[in-house]
């Protein structure tokens, strides 16, 4: 096994006590004071994660036809490109010929020559691959992976705390500023008011220790991506390799609103044209608790009369509700149950289906 790697800011994660675990690759705080008292800091405060692990990906330039680096990813990426403007980014899918999702990623449109790439660190590699096959003489796909840190503050106090590290906070949902070679974006996974900092490795360190001195008097605290897992999953946000995978297409994980059915093509678009045409044969679903139980990731899903539909596709308890909850993925023809077990160990749990975010919160 290849060794990990080490995020910019290790050594200050841990003097602060964190707890590091695997992701994709890289050796990242899973917790600090612990899970749910990080959660809870984000739902009602402010956090601050590390996510440097996260891919980086510059596509700049325009072929020798006359083609941008946008337009090039406008034939890729299921969303339309053509609807943001520079200075905005968008969710977008990247799909095979099956219609699976290869990764899901934010894209940052500084100019039509020149995109900054967010996908998830295990899927990098793969994404840079498929571009780098895909991509016309004269557009370049360029990995900064390792160049850059990622930097969330997440909560509804992070205006305050950016504001008071001297960052500008007036940004749109979905909008990023460029300061110096930072980029500041109004956006996040945890469902509240939030912004990310992607710095050059040499400022990681400086950055970190200013929005936490900054943040001090808001109540700041260092949270891991535990609690970046909980969060996401009170909002029902998707996270690939579990709700979406290269088997899990966007029509079954009902994420057909990120993909601009009207443009005339991206990767995978007749697969998942034909499929939506047809319907799909699994859905997505989120699950409530009645009782007590807590679903986890790979239980399985049953109708009422026992027969097994389903598999749990993320599942936690969660802080801000104190219950269990789940997302799964579920034969069709009983996505609209309005009740499903889930076999919890030897015992069947009763979960109401419903429909996600399963906590409401003030993001525009």
């Amino acid at each position: 096994m290849s060794e990990l790697v080490p995020s910019p800011l290790t050594d200050r994660e841990t003097e602060l006590g964190a707890k590091f675990a695997e992701f994709g690759g890289w050796s990242m705080p899973l917790e600090y004071s612990g899970v749910v008292a990080e959660h809870n800091a984000v739902r009602s405060g402010v956090g601050v994660f590390d996510v440097s692990h996260l891919g980086k990906v510059r596509v700049s330039g325009v072929s020798s036809d006359g083609e941008t680096a946008k337009d090039f990813l406008n034939r890729c990426f299921t969303n339309d490109l053509d609807k943001i403007a520079p200075g905005r980014a968008q969710y977008t899918l990247l799909c095979n010929d099956a219609g699976g999702v290869i990764d899901d990623l934010i894209v940052y449109l500084a100019a039509a020559d020149d995109l900054l790439l967010v996908p998830n660190a295990a899927n990098s590699a793969e994404v840079l691959a498929v571009l780098g096959a895909a991509a016309p003489e004269g557009i370049q796909i360029t990995d900064q992976h390792r160049d850059f840190a990622v930097i969330a503050i997440q909560g509804p106090k992070s205006p305050q705390v950016l504001t008071a590290a001297g960052w500008p906070t007036d940004l749109p949902y979905m909008g990023f500023s460029t300061v110096g070679q930072a980029t500041l974006c109004r956006t996040g996974y945890t469902g509240e008011v939030g912004y990310e900092l992607v710095v050059p490795v040499a400022r990681a360190v400086e950055v970190w220790d200013a929005v936490l001195a900054a943040g001090e008097p808001y109540g700041i605290v260092p949270a891991g991506l535990g609690a970046r897992d909980t969060l996401r999953t009170e909002m029902g946000y998707s996270l690939h390799g579990h709700e979406i995978t290269p088997q899990i297409t966007p029509v079954q994980a009902r994420l057909g609103w990120a993909v601009a059915w009207d443009k005339p093509e991206f990767f995978g678009h007749q697969a998942l044209r034909a499929e939506k045409k047809a319907g799909p044969t699994r859905t997505a679903v989120a699950l409530l608790a009645q009782g007590r139980g807590i679903p986890r990731a790979g239980m399985a899903v049953l109708a009422a009369d026992g027969t097994e539909i389903g598999t749990v596709t993320s599942g936690t308890f969660a802080p801000t509700l104190q219950k269990g909850i789940g997302l799964a993925l579920v034969e069709t023809a009983h996505a609209k149950d309005p009740v499903l077990g889930v076999q919890i160990r030897k015992r069947v749990e009763q979960f109401d289906r419903t429909r996600p975010p399963f906590v409401r919160t003030g993001v525009a």
